[in-house]
């Protein structure tokens, strides 16, 4: 029978996917400017609040839409499979950016003329409508989006492949662990993402959200994160991105230029290392989220990142009022996080 759905759970849920939006939308503005151009704008603190983009007050871009269509993925796999394989979930997901495609190529059909997955999305006519989506991520699902660890589809490494999986850590206990969960991302990540970094930084992000879902700290996270990433062939690129991170976050304040120092976030490792740096150093959500988006880079996708792992470990309650009220989709998004919260606490034969 299903466990009970315990305020833990829930609230880390809630938060991962919420403040993930908020870092989403906070650097969308600014995802192509240099950081002095961000401070010329903005002030030295450099964006705090939302600002127009897309022609919103408050938009997501393709990491928020991606994320939704993973989790939708899931979802679907296990309402047809309780106990789904490893291949049922990573085709599962496949058929949903397979989806996700659709509305950025096409019109919106009207809500009566869509698919109704558990979430819904293509009933949803805001998500048809392109922010940016990354070219790898188009080019790999327009030739099926079949790419592998084994067998992969290209050599890219962007950060498309890792922006995407939080709901993949968030259903960690339902899973097993960490270890499955890593493999599930990496798969993931690979349907579009051929090189290892691009699909391994995915994998060590998916386990290390559900390792602070658990409880853990995040330093924790980033230990097993490390240990289990040691164990799959060419690692170690992600993985020394991930000890420059740790190396960083011990050496002193926080600052913008270490942020730099990590690089611009285009590619996974980097994203990745941006966003656990901004975690470890940061005294709550809300400056974490922001110092992952103030710097001369991929804003987005290092905030969204950088939110996921705080929203994970601090809780819904952290994210201020002013991003989790007004982020555009919140609604959505709220459905998004109760319903993975249910299919954790849930046992696959209940």
């Amino acid at each position: 029978m299903p466990g009970p759905l315990t305020l833990a759970t829930r609230e880390r849920s809630l938060g991962c996917l919420l403040a993930g939006a908020a870092g989403d939308a906070l650097g969308a503005p600014v995802e192509f400017q240099s950081s002095a151009q961000i401070r010329a704008r903005h002030g030295a603190g450099g964006i705090r609040d939302f600002e127009r983009a897309y022609g919103l007050p408050n938009a997501i871009t393709d990491d928020t839409q991606m994320t939704l269509f993973t989790a939708e993925g899931l979802l679907d796999a296990l309402a047809i499979d309780a106990s789904a394989s490893d291949d049922v979930l990573v085709d599962g997901i496949r058929a949903s950016y397979l989806r996700w495609l659709r509305t950025q190529s096409e019109r919106f059909p009207g809500a009566n003329g869509s698919f109704v997955g558990a979430l819904g999305l293509l009933k949803c006519e805001e998500l048809w409508s392109q922010r940016a989506p990354g070219p790898t991520c188009l080019g790999a699902l327009r030739h099926g989006g079949r790419g592998t660890p084994a067998d992969p589809i290209n050599d890219r490494k962007g950060c498309g492949g890792v922006m995407r999986v939080a709901p993949i850590g968030l259903l960690s206990a339902r899973l097993g662990g960490p270890q499955r969960v890593f493999r599930v991302a990496a798969e993931a990540a690979a349907l579009t993402h051929g090189h290892p970094s691009g699909y391994l930084s995915a994998g060590a992000f998916a386990a290390i959200v559900g390792l602070v879902l658990e409880g853990r700290s995040l330093g924790e996270g980033v230990t097993e994160a490390l240990i289990l990433l040691a164990d799959w062939p060419q690692h170690r690129e992600t993985s020394q991105a991930l000890e420059r991170a740790r190396a960083l976050a011990r050496n002193g304040p926080a600052t913008a230029e270490k942020v730099a120092s990590l690089g611009g976030g285009w590619v996974g490792e980097e994203a990745l290392a941006i966003a656990l740096y901004c975690g470890l150093t940061a005294e709550g959500l809300e400056d974490g989220v922001c110092l992952a988006v103030n710097h001369g880079g991929d804003s987005d996708s290092t905030g969204a990142i950088a939110g996921n792992i705080l929203g994970a470990l601090h809780g819904w309650s952290s994210i201020p009022e002013r991003w989790r009220e007004r982020v555009e989709l919140a609604d959505l998004i709220r459905t998004a996080a109760e319903k993975l919260a249910a299919a954790e606490r849930a046992s696959p034969s209940g």
